[in-house]
This record gives C-alpha cells, sequence and structure tokens, in this order.
C-alpha cells in the first residue's frame, strides 16, 4: 500500500506553481457534454477524482481526446445513454454533477450516488427540490441511483433551504436550457461557482448573478463549443501557505488569485505570518511564533471547510488556546486523534476544536481519513521532529497533484514508499 515518508523539520523555502480548481473542473467537465460540438478545457487538474469523472463520462460515449496531462478535447455528440452506473463513479462527490448535465440536455438521467471523503452528510435534497421545480416528475433516488426525469424542462423560481455548492452547479446546469427564466436564490458565491457559470457563459448559456446569491438564467435554445482555462485551486494554494505556517518557512504560491485567497490569508496575518500579494502569486513568511486564534468555518467568502484541518495543524503549534468551529461538516474532526497521537493537545466537543498549542509535533505512523485532512498531516509530519509514515495516501491523490514532488521542490524530506521495507530504507537514509 502506497504511504508517504516524512521526515520533519525542514522550514520549506521557494516557489510552487498551484495547479487548476478541482471543484470546479469537476462542474465543468460535466457542462462539457451538454454540447454536441468540441470544448477544449486547459488547466485540468490531473487527480484521481479528475480521472474518474472522465471515465464516468466516456462510459456513456462522450469522446474525450487528452492533449497533454492539463488539456483535453471533449465532444458528447455521440453520448448514446443517460445511465452512469459504473461502481467506479461511487468513489467521488462529484458525480452527481452527470444529473443536471443530463437533465438539462436529454431530461432524463439516473447516476450512482455520490461517495467521496465521509466528513459528514451531503444531502441531495436541494438537487431533486430544483429538478422538481424544473420539471423533473420524478427527481428522487431508486436503488443506489439518482434518478430525474422530465417531459419538458421549464423555468422556475428556486430557493435553496441552505447554501450548497453542489446543487447551485447542478441546477445551473439542468437549467441553462429549460424554457424560460429560472432565479436560484440563497444560491453559493464559491469561486468555482463562478467558474461553472463563466464556462456555461462562453458556451451560449445565459447566466447572471454568479458570485452572488440570486443567479438568474434564460434558457437558450442549445449550446456550442468553446475553449476554457479553469481558475486555480484556492485549496491546493491555502494548503502550500499553511506549509509555509507549519514549517517556519517561505513560501511564494504561484498562478493563483489573490482575491479568492483573502479569508485565507487573514487568518495567516492574524496568527503572525507576513503575507505579500502580487497580481498572480502571495508569499508567506512564518519567521516568528504563531500566534492564537479562533476561527469558524463559513461559505464563501468566509473561512473554507477545505482548510479547516490545515489551519488546525498550524493552530496546534501555536502559543495559547484556539478555537475552531466546523459549521458545514459534522464529521470533519476524524483528524484530531491522529494529531493527539503526534503530541497535539486537541480536544473535540461537538463542532469545535479547543485546541492547547504545543512546542511541537513529533513523527509518527498516522492515517489519512479524507482528502483535506490527509493533507493537514502531511503538513504536521513536515513540521514534527522525527519520521511520520501517512497511510491511505489515496485521498490526498483525490484532489492534490504531485502533492509530494512539489513539497520536495520546496526543500521537504518526503517520499511515496509501496512497501514497509521502502519505508525502513527512507527512515535509515534521513536517520
Amino acid at each position: 500500500m502506497e504511504q508517504y515518508a516524512i521526515k520533519g523539520g525542514n522550514a520549506l523555502v521557494g516557489e510552487v506553481e498551484i495547479g487548476g480548481a478541482k471543484n470546479a473542473a469537476l462542474g465543468i467537465l460535466a457542462a462539457s457534454l451538454m454540447t454536441d460540438e468540441t470544448v477544449l478545457i486547459d488547466n485540468l487538474p490531473d487527480v484521481r477524482d479528475i480521472n474518474v469523472m472522465i471515465q464516468a463520462m466516456e462510459s456513456i460515449g462522450v469522446v474525450v481526446e487528452r492533449i497533454d496531462r492539463h488539456t483535453v478535447k471533449v465532444n458528447g455528440g455521440s453520448t448514446h445513454s443517460t445511465v452512469v452506473d459504473g461502481d467506479y463513479i461511487k468513489k467521488i462527490r462529484a458525480s452527481y454533477y452527470l444529473v443536471g448535465a443530463l437533465l438539462g440536455k436529454y431530461s432524463s438521467a439516473e447516476v450512482k450516488l455520490p461517495g467521496g471523503c465521509n466528513i459528514g452528510t451531503r444531502a441531495i435534497d436541494q438537487h431533486l427540490k430544483g429538478f422538481r421545480a424544473l420539471g423533473a416528475r420524478d427527481a428522487g433516488v431508486s436503488g443506489g441511483m439518482i434518478v430525474a426525469h422530465a417531459d419538458h424542462l421549464k423555468g422556475a423560481h428556486i430557493y435553496l433551504d441552505m447554501v450548497t455548492v453542489g446543487a447551485t452547479i447542478n441546477l445551473m446546469l439542468a437549467a441553462v436550457m429549460a424554457e424560460g427564466q429560472t432565479t436560484i436564490e440563497n444560491a453559493a458565491k464559491e469561486p468555482h461557482v463562478v467558474d461553472v457559470a463563466n464556462f456555461l457563459n462562453c458556451m451560449g448559456a445565459s447566466i447572471k448573478g454568479a458570485g452572488t446569491d440570486v443567479i438568474r438564467i434564460r434558457g437558450v435554445a442549445g449550446l456550442h463549443g468553446t475553449e476554457y482555462t479553469i481558475i486555480p485551486d484556492q485549496i491546493e494554494a491555502g494548503t502550500f501557505m499553511f506549509a509555509a505556517a507549519v514549517t517556519k518557512g517561505d513560501v511564494t504560491v504561484k498562478n493563483v488569485i489573490p482575491k479568492h485567497l483573502e479569508s485565507i490569508t487573514s487568518k495567516l496575518v492574524e496568527i503572525g505570518c507576513e503575507v505579500e500579494e502580487s497580481d498572480d502569486a502571495v508569499r508567506v513568511v512564518a519567521s516568528k511564533p504563531l500566534l492564537h486564534t479562533h476561527v469558524k468555518t463559513l461559505p464563501y467568502p468566509g473561512f473554507p471547510t477545505d482548510m479547516q484541518p490545515q489551519i488546525t495543524v498550524a493552530l496546534g503549534l501555536a502559543e495559547g488556546t484556539s478555537i475552531v468551529t466546523e459549521s458545514i461538516f459534522e464529521n470533519r474532526f476524524k483528524y484530531v486523534e491522529e494529531l493527539v497521537r503526534m503530541g497535539a493537545g486537541i480536544k473535540v466537543e461537538g463542532n469545535t476544536a479547543i485546541i492547547e498549542g504545543v512546542k511541537g509535533y513529533t513523527g509518527a505512523g498516522i492515517t489519512a481519513p479524507d482528502l483535506r485532512a490527509g493533507a493537514a498531516l502531511v503538513l504536521a509530519a513536515l513540521a514534527a521532529d522525527g519520521v511520520s509514515s501517512v497511510d491511505d495516501i489515496k485521498y490526498i491523490e483525490r484532489g492534490y497533484e504531485d502533492f509530494h514532488l512539489k513539497l520536495q521542490s520546496l526543500g521537504a524530506e518526503i517520499e511515496k514508499v509501496e512497501s514497509e521495507r521502502e519505508l525502513q530504507k527512507f527512515r535509515l537514509r534521513v536517520g
């Protein structure tokens, strides 16, 4: 089983290039099958979630041609089925975007229920409510599949009971070719929602208000081909920014949109880091002891739930008592017991972690419980005294491209190993 072997103690220094946003790319890939013309998508991250989505699309006849590692051509003109039922699709949460895309184009969709990381309930009731409002007569779950069929999709007024990125994107996909106007209120405002809307507009859709809490969509007769570059990944960028903080390093993340990182940047400054911004890069310098703070995860533009484990790792090394409140997912503190094994002073009560800062972590054998927590545990290992091994790195590779190689380029002692023997060789070499 693949693991990361890590010797901590090196301050990370240098520059790192951030890839395309995974969460935007998944919605954009689904949207690309909605035209019979060819779509060129650039800055696509080469991560497992993306490759599973491409596999699912190819299984129903969509032609996906890889131009290079980060560029694909997609043509949905040969789609021969609206049923996506391969077991592999359960590996990712964003499989449900294929429901919105297929329903929007063909008025029919059946897709296996999503999987992904077990960080809490990912209810699809808001998706189904919106599909029904648009005219899907039987939108629901049957036999482990999300099912939606319509005779004719018509625009509707949809109020989301909670802010949800998945439902916002899915309903945009379903509504772009529905007859008349659709209004989505209490919509999510995340950058990847805006990116999917911009991509659809480049294909001929008429979407206004993406990035605000009210999105208005005027249905069009059809969509056409386009060329599009996906935005940079704010969570990958934030992870490397916190890697600088926890290792007392000096890291410049390049190919980013600093505006998307404001909530992350403000917390880094609050805990004592220096942050310098330029047009498409952010530099984080951690030359002073980290300070305690309080943080609560919120929908964008609040502090992202996907950055909660990373800031918790940093606050575990900060002076004083910090409090982290998770308001999005109820199972997002499963990694804490792994951190405690490394010497962290953290107590979880409900959706709140109370953190007493310690002077340092110690190396240990730890397991990644999910994507973002796995990346955060790698950061803890990089800051720890001694050698750590991180199991279940398949979760990390769902959303980070060449994670260990990028960390190596910044001076980290980290390798991917495939056996206990390779791990022991690493220990001997770095010992």
